[in-house]
């Protein structure tokens, strides 16, 4: 609207008249001839030039100097006319371009006005004066109506400070060398994902490399987890179908983001909102590889070919070809690798690029709003419980208590579950109150409030003081404002006039944001900190197993050396240790294998892995 309503409005308000000849060699003569007499005459085609010239040869070359030397008639005296000297300024030209490319009127009449007007067209703002005006101002002229549908305005490219890059100040970017650099999809990624078009863009090296870890390399490893495993079974997604009637809530869950993503991507891409397109394909693919992928790798693991492993196959392949459609205008080349590896591999007639594949439409029956929500809040609570133990420096192997929930949306067990799996918590109670975990006061931000009130000041801290916190703090959640009666007339106080203090209840550690309020039970019982011990210990082994480069279905001895507590709670707890990294054994000592010492909760020790 800035550049719509206001570059572009304020120059129409005051156009100026285009004087559209130039005096210079080059360009497209000017199609005017001038006899002596003073009379002028505008050709207005090759036709009617050579039925009033005398000398207009067959092969005419309609450029300087050639169409210099034809003349024509004068109707008034009968003298021959001779062509003005000028050429017609060259944004005529590219004015003219919508009729001009068809050789309308003279031909192509049906192609033209099929074509006409345009969708939209692209350019950098300095083409307000320029292009973007030329095109309408001819098209106005001839046809009464705009060239273009939608116009996007592109800004300019600036270095990492915001400066013009320029060649002589050292800080132009050669884009051939940058794409060489970082792909050609990581450019364009960054572009779209990075700011309204319309705006300047800094463009560096950090950024570019930020945005394509984000999206990029998101997606990417989420394809690969599915190579890998789909390798590992043989699996062919042409033998099956996405039962959608048995699919478990998770499932169902990325099924119905999935969509919400395409409805949005499609609507978004309608309205050339590219930011806004490039958001909702990012959020999609961080919910994917976050939670859908991390929540379901155990399911992948499972022997033979379960139902569910089927199911979470197929549902993984539907989610990564439909994100592979919708993101192929975004990232073109990553897209149709993705296409080319899952489906052309498998199944031959499918069409040969994903780029020549209908864009996705969203199945609305696949949508289902109130699980979205409530995944959307358990995510929520999950990334706050996990903040919390940060907060406090307990890590998420170490398993805590309980977990207390306030929210404005229940939780079913099911929910419950995956967090108290997720945060490494053995209860989740839902509460209706939170003020025995988080409390809440209230000081006035005195560098708005002062120069607003002034001497109220005094009341209006002692109005706060006297607050309910807990009270005050869910209606300024829900209300966005608080309400003060005050002797002096009421005032409403938003969240950014206010300085909202917390403190914590002794042994608890709480987060909130918007109505969701979490709060960590951090008391260790002798039980809790020896399962912390164990797993930490399969963390170690975990990572060792990938660093000797064994494969994920190799078995294992380990061997443990140094430390005799490590060991006690190694083989009192050697089931859960063995099931989870493929040990046949947990023995003593060393061995000829893989070793490297760590440190275990503060407990200095070797581990040796053997693969079997």
């Amino acid at each position: 609207e800035s550049i719509g309503k206001g570059r572009f409005g304020d120059w129409l308000e005051n156009v100026q008249d285009w004087a559209l000849s130039r005096n210079r060699y080059w360009g497209t003569p000017l199609n005017i001839w001038e006899c002596e007499c003073g009379y002028q005459h505008a050709v207005g085609s090759v036709e009617e030039l050579r039925r009033m010239s005398p000398n207009c040869p067959d092969d005419l070359e309609l450029h300087k100097p050639y169409v210099d030397e034809v003349t024509i008639t004068c109707p008034h005296c009968g003298k021959q006319m001779k062509r003005v000297p000028e050429v017609i300024d060259c944004w005529f030209d590219s004015g003219a371009m919508p009729f001009a490319q068809y050789h309308y009127p003279f031909e192509n009449r049906e192609l033209f006005e099929k074509n006409f007007p345009a969708d939209y067209i692209t350019e950098a703002v300095d083409q307000t004066r320029g292009w973007f005006y030329s095109l309408l101002a001819i098209s106005t002229l001839l046809f009464d109506r705009a060239p273009f549908k939608n116009v996007l305005v592109l800004g300019h490219v600036q270095d990492a400070e915001g400066q013009k890059m320029s060649k002589s100040k050292g800080n132009a970017v050669d884009p051939f060398d940058a794409l060489e650099q970082f792909g050609r999809d990581a450019i364009r990624w960054y572009f779209y994902s990075n700011s309204a078009p319309w705006l300047p863009n800094r463009f560096h090296d950090k950024a570019v490399v930020e945005y394509q870890r984000k999206f990029l390399g998101t997606l990417w490893n989420v394809y690969a987890f599915y190579v890998l495993y789909a390798d590992i079974d043989s699996f062919d997604p042409t033998k099956y179908t996405l039962d959608k009637d048995n699919l478990s809530v998770m499932d169902r869950w990325i099924l119905s983001r999935m969509n919400s993503m395409v409805r949005t991507v499609d609507r978004e891409l309608d309205d050339i909102a590219l930011p806004e397109t490039a958001r909702a394909l990012q959020e999609f693919v961080d919910d994917l590889s976050n939670w859908y992928v991390r929540r379901s790798r155990e399911r992948f693991w499972q022997k033979g070919m379960p139902r569910d492993k089927i199911n979470a196959y197929m549902t993984l392949y539907t989610v990564l070809l439909t994100t592979a459609k919708a993101a192929a205008p975004m990232i073109p080349f990553m897209a149709d690798e993705i296409y080319q590896n899952i489906v052309r591999t498998v199944d031959k007639d499918a069409p040969e690029s994903v780029h020549l594949c209908l864009f996705p439409e969203a199945d609305e029956s696949m949508i289902d709003t109130d699980l979205e929500l409530d995944m959307g809040l358990v995510l929520q609570a999950s990334t706050l419980a996990r903040a919390a133990r940060n907060a406090v420096n307990i890590k998420n192997r170490q398993p805590l208590g309980k977990m207390y929930v306030k929210a404005d949306r229940p939780l079913n067990d099911y929910y419950r579950s995956i967090l108290a799996d997720e945060l490494n918590v053995k209860e989740v109670e839902e509460i209706s109150d939170a003020s025995g975990y988080i409390s809440y006061s209230f000081k006035p931000q005195l560098k708005i409030l002062g120069p607003k009130y002034g001497k109220r000041i005094g009341e209006i801290r002692n109005a706060l003081a006297a607050l309910d916190g807990s009270a005050a703090k869910k209606r300024l959640d829900s209300d966005g404002k608080l309400v003060l009666d005050l002797p002096g007339g009421a005032i409403e106080l938003t969240t950014e006039e206010l300085l909202i203090e917390t403190r914590q209840t002794e042994g608890f550690e709480c987060m909130s944001e918007g109505n969701v309020i979490v709060a960590l039970d951090t008391h260790l019982t002798d039980d809790l900190i020896e399962e912390g011990f164990v797993r930490e210990i399969i963390s170690k082994l975990q990572t060792m197993r990938k660093e000797a480069d064994f494969n994920v279905m190799d078995n294992i001895d380990v061997y443990i050396d140094g430390n005799r507590k490590i060991l006690s709670i190694a083989e009192n707890n050697g089931g859960m240790i063995k099931e989870n990294v493929l040990a046949r054994n947990i023995l003593p000592g060393t061995a000829e294998g893989y070793s490297k010492e760590w440190d275990v909760n503060g407990e200095k020790v070797t581990f040796t892995v053997v693969r079997l």
